[in-house]
């Protein structure tokens, strides 16, 4: 199990590093540190990052699970993503997918609570070297979808 989460939570930082920039706390403007402080006061051991100069990013662990936060130059909370468990989707999103991505298995699962989407699902999904991101309620509608690039070198 925990090296199932170890695998999950170096996933979610390696495909954040491509488009992010690490960076300490002191460089954490105040107003995102106190609104993440009050989001989550049982963290004390977060890591930052910084995409796009105007949206920040927090790792960590809280609860045994493996989570991210964003918040904009301002404070903003943006979303949190918490890695689950592909077993733990509902069953309405796992039927979703098989009928709408045949062939494609799930490489990531997370669950995203967004201001004014309480509860949402986002599944990574893989065919060969195709990736697709979908993002579903928990009743399995789809909400979004997008296709990556194929990592093809040609």
């Amino acid at each position: 199990m925990k090296s199932i989460i170890v695998m999950l939570v170096a996933g979610l930082l390696i495909s954040t590093v491509s488009f992010a920039q690490k960076i300490t706390s002191d460089k954490v403007p105040s107003a995102v540190q106190k609104a993440f402080k009050a989001k989550f006061p049982k963290v004390t051991d977060a890591k930052w990052e910084i995409e796009d100069k105007t949206e920040y990013e927090a790792t960590f662990k809280e609860d045994n699970a493996a989570r991210s936060a964003s918040f904009d130059k301002d404070g903003k909370w943006l979303e949190t993503e918490t890695i689950i468990e592909v077993a733990k989707l509902p069953h309405e999103v796992s039927e979703t997918i098989i009928k709408n991505f045949p062939g494609y298995k799930i490489k990531e699962a997370t669950q995203l609570e967004k201001p004014g989407n309480a509860n949402l699902y986002e599944v990574e999904l893989t065919k060969g070297k195709k990736t697709i991101e979908v993002q579903l309620k928990p009743t399995g509608e789809i909400v979004n979808k997008s296709v990556e690039t194929d990592h093809d070198d040609d």
